[in-house]
């Protein structure tokens, strides 16, 4: 899907599929560079990451495995709880291994900070997070992201993987979704 699809549900884009291929791009060589050597674990955050995994796991040179793992910080409806509840666990042992966190977006940081937390508890020979977009207006903890593909403004987006209500994940670039679309279903 690309933004001439749905252009009364778009505010503007933010990113388009040319920019976000380009810093793929460079970032897996630079993941290629760190890890020469080493066996490389990403594991994907379901279901925001699905699309950057995807892509930036084929832009990698080196040998690598993936895994997938499912939180959630909600109960019921939109409201967080607070409380962070693993839905699907990894396949894989960590234990010794060099862990590559995937992430679609890194806003509050609570999530992944706890992610970070929990992986790191189970023994891997390190831990790092690639995040393609970041917003750093919205941080309420300090996580550090060892790859960052772009910061943008604390609005809210779609779009590469990034939903409302399970829409819009396939939409090719990254745009700002009009608040009529959240508003009108609150």
């Amino acid at each position: 899907m690309k933004i001439q699809d749905i252009p009364n549900e778009i505010v503007r884009e933010v990113l388009t599929e040319e920019q976000i291929e380009n810093k793929l791009d460079e970032i897996a060589k630079q993941i290629d560079k760190d890890y020469e050597g080493k066996e490389l674990l990403l594991i994907g955050v379901l279901g925001g990451a699905v699309m950057c995994m995807a892509d930036l796991s084929r832009r990698i040179s080196s040998p690598l495995e993936i895994d997938w793992i499912a939180i959630s910080t909600y109960g019921q409806g939109t409201t967080s709880t607070g409380v962070i509840r693993i839905l699907k666990d990894l396949y894989t042992d960590i234990k010794n291994r060099h862990v590559l966190i995937v992430e679609d977006i890194l806003d509050s940081g609570l999530t992944l900070s706890w992610l970070k937390s929990n992986l790191t508890s189970r023994g891997p020979a390190s831990v790092e997070i690639f995040t393609l977009l970041q917003k750093p207006d919205a941080r309420k903890i300090e996580v550090e992201a060892k790859y960052v593909g772009f910061d943008i403004p604390n609005e809210f987006v779609i779009g590469y993987g990034l939903d409302y209500a399970q829409k819009y994940r396939n939409l090719r670039s990254i745009a700002v979704l009009h608040p009529d679309v959240y508003t009108q279903k609150s």
